[in-house]
């Protein structure tokens, strides 16, 4: 299999978990990590928020030393702010520092940022220039094909990312106006790899090993992003992994290792964020992982209501 390499940096293979807001903090990329991802995304931070020292953006910006590689993605439009906040973020743990213009929620996207950016190839230009120049480690940069079906400039965009020196490019492959419905646009990813010699990560309707297997015959991609698939799956990954290697599907988990692998999550929610966060942020991951399982409508109806780890334990052993 061959590995990815952004910048100076060396993957042990081309398989990246994508930034999700709720989902990829530290207890959640360790168990990716596990599984053999070969980066995890942080959660988006908006570069404002550091500048101004909020106190929200520590946690998201915390990596695990038992973390594999880490990438920093930083939001925002300013290109001053962004660059001096990525180049001050720079010393921190983290492999490759990114910039998000592909997050298509409203509150962002008014703000002129996210997938805004797609809006305004000048300014994107701008930032990215400043971001390379102000930092040493890798800079890459997430997109979509576009911002709406009458602008689809993925090609465009990812063209002028590698003219500013960025070291690699991942593409969801659909519009801001799409959100994450419909089908995402394969081939968008292919002429985006056609267009650019820097890595070529694609995004988009990965949710199975035969997803990414196809999405990397298909477009030449240099690298997999998963997104949803990976939410209550960590072990797309390794299994994954070994699609890719051996062309063999592996067994998914069992139960009895459904449910110690959610009790584990828990556990490491708990110390990482107190029991009472970290139990009310483990109700979304315990709707993923038992998604499709018998009943799992009432459990999660159960789980919603549980106060204390023990019931949360009595609930997942029962499972079944």
């Amino acid at each position: 299999m061959k590995r990815l390499r952004i910048g100076d940096v060396e993957l042990a293979n081309p398989l990246i978990l994508a930034p999700m807001a709720g989902v990829t903090d530290a207890p959640f990329r360790f168990l990716c990590a596990e599984q053999g991802c070969g980066a995890a995304y942080t959660e988006m931070v908006s570069a404002k928020a550091i500048l101004h020292r909020n106190r929200n953006t520590g946690p998201l910006m915390e990596v695990w030393e038992k973390e594999g590689p880490a990438v920093l993605q930083l939001f925002g439009s300013d290109p001053d702010i962004v660059s001096d906040m990525a180049a001050m973020a720079e010393d921190g743990p983290y492999a490759w520092i990114d910039l998000n213009m592909g997050c298509p929620v409203p509150k962002v996207v008014n703000n002129g940022e996210g997938s805004a950016l797609m809006k305004d190839p000048k300014l994107v230009a701008r930032i990215l220039t400043a971001m390379v120049k102000k930092v040493k480690k890798p800079v890459t940069v997430k997109i979509r094909t576009g911002f709406d079906p009458s602008s689809v400039n993925g090609v465009e965009i990812a063209r002028i990312a590698e003219g500013c020196g960025v070291s690699a490019v991942a593409i969801h492959g659909r519009t801001r106006e799409q959100f994450y419905s419909g089908k995402a646009d394969w081939d968008m990813i292919r002429r985006v790899k056609e267009a650019v010699t820097i890595p070529v990560i694609g995004n988009g309707d990965i949710v199975k090993p035969e997803d990414a297997a196809r999405m990397m015959e298909e477009t030449g991609c240099d690298g997999v992003m998963i997104a949803r698939g990976a939410r209550g799956n960590p072990w797309i990954f390794s299994r994954t992994l070994h699609y890719l290697e051996t062309g063999e599907l592996s067994e998914p988990p069992s139960l009895p290792q459904l449910k110690e692998a959610i009790l584990r999550h828990v556990r490491l929610q708990m110390e990482y964020k107190g029991e009472y966060v970290g139990l009310r942020e483990m109700r979304g991951h315990i709707s993923w992982y038992t998604t499709g399982l018998p009943r799992s409508s009432a459990l999660r109806g159960r789980i919603n209501q549980a106060e204390t780890y023990e019931q949360i334990c009595e609930l997942i052993q029962g499972m079944g």
